[in-house]
């Protein structure tokens, strides 16, 4: 999934990481240069579905614009990193 809007400098990938981790969520996010933030999530369908919720939250200094969300075939990710 892509996230636009005020995502980068504001914990989101952080909090992103410790809310897959409560829930058991594997998969990675990160900042990307145009400003977007890029994740994936891998694990139980409603435990996926949470933290695609959590996004178009984000943290409380987030501004989500859009999320774009793709299925993609599982890559068999194991625990959730914030990627550089």
């Amino acid at each position: 999934m892509y996230v636009t809007g005020r995502v980068q400098g504001v914990y989101y990938r952080a909090t992103t990481r410790d809310e897959a981790t409560e829930r058991g969520v594997d998969g990675w996010v990160r900042n990307l240069d145009d400003g977007r933030v890029e994740a994936v999530f891998e694990g139980d369908p409603d435990a996926v579905e949470e933290m695609v919720d959590f996004c178009y939250e984000g943290t409380e200094m987030a501004n989500v614009s859009t999320v774009d969300v793709t299925e993609e075939e599982p890559e068999g990710l194991e625990g959730f990193e914030v990627r550089w």
